[in-house]
């Protein structure tokens, strides 16, 4: 019989599932977020190395404002 997985219960904002919740987010909103913007900005994004230059400056906003949003809600949940 496998061992039981053991339990966790945080005091506070559990990170791991912020992060967890901000990266499926990040990929699942932020990716057409940052293709559509690249596509309507107009930038010129002649070679590869611009595209991912692009992408990882848009995407690192992305990020940043999705965590921020995600743990604002689970403290807010947590408050509750």
């Amino acid at each position: 019989m496998p061992e039981p997985v053991e339990t966790y219960s945080p005091d506070g904002v559990d990170y791991g599932w912020v992060m967890q919740v901000t990266f499926v987010t990040t990929i699942v909103i932020g990716a057409p977020l940052v293709a559509l913007i690249a596509f309507f900005s107009g930038v010129s994004l002649p070679t590869w190395a611009s595209r991912v230059s692009f992408a990882v400056r848009i995407g690192a906003i992305v990020w940043f404002v999705t965590a921020i949003c995600v743990f604002f809600y689970a403290r807010r949940q947590q408050a509750d």
